[in-house]
């Protein structure tokens, strides 16, 4: 049953039907709001979990579909949870550079960068595994080091899958504005994962 069915289902009191929608969103919703939230407030990520749930129960009769679908209107609700907590401990204004990071080697590429096909047929090389994992740990840390707003906008759309129409419409900004924001926050990325983005153009 679609989101949106299930969502009408709980609100005429079927409490299975809000079991099920936990369950398929429960693991991106955390994400999203602990990524969201960076490493500075990572230990907050359980609580305003759990508002943002506490908030879509609490608010399941005024959902309408017709309004938004229920992935935009709860990850809406996370986001707005999420900066307000943000705003609080004025997150927002302290960004800090990870030095540590900025010092590490970049793990070698030396067989190259395999294709699609390659990697459906066998299991990469441990430098491949490496460079992967070093390069996961490195983005993780340049989106704690964005704006809120920005990291919130590439989160969304980029994670989430929220088009740039939907995220104006739900968080309530201008068009351009989304796109500002997204075009900035990418920018922001390419340039603190330069030392990976490098090494992937080479072996291209």
């Amino acid at each position: 049953m679609p989101d949106d069915q299930l969502m009408l289902a709980y609100a005429q009191g079927d409490a299975a039907a809000f079991d099920v929608l936990y369950a398929r969103h429960e693991g991106g919703l955390f994400r999203f709001v602990k990524r969201l939230l960076g490493a500075r407030l990572a230990a907050q990520a359980d609580e305003v979990f759990q508002d943002t749930w506490v908030r879509i129960i609490s608010a399941r009769e005024s959902f309408s579909p017709q309004g938004a679908a229920w992935r935009t209107w709860a990850f809406t609700i996370a986001h707005n949870l999420a900066m307000d907590r943000l705003r609080v401990s004025g997150r927002e204004v302290v960004l800090e550079s990870h030095a540590d990071d900025d010092d590490s080697p970049v793990p070698t590429l030396e067989h190259g960068v395999r294709g699609a096909a390659a990697d459906a047929a066998s299991h990469p090389s441990a430098e491949e595994l490496a460079f992967w994992r070093a390069a996961g740990r490195r983005l993780l840390a340049c989106l704690d080091e964005l704006p809120a707003e920005q990291r919130a906008a590439f989160l969304l759309h980029h994670e989430d899958g929220l088009t740039v129409e939907a995220l104006a419409t739900s968080l309530e900004i201008g068009f351009e504005t989304v796109r500002s924001r997204l075009r900035y926050g990418l920018q922001k990325l390419r340039g603190c994962m330069e030392r990976y983005l490098s090494v992937l153009e080479k072996r291209a």
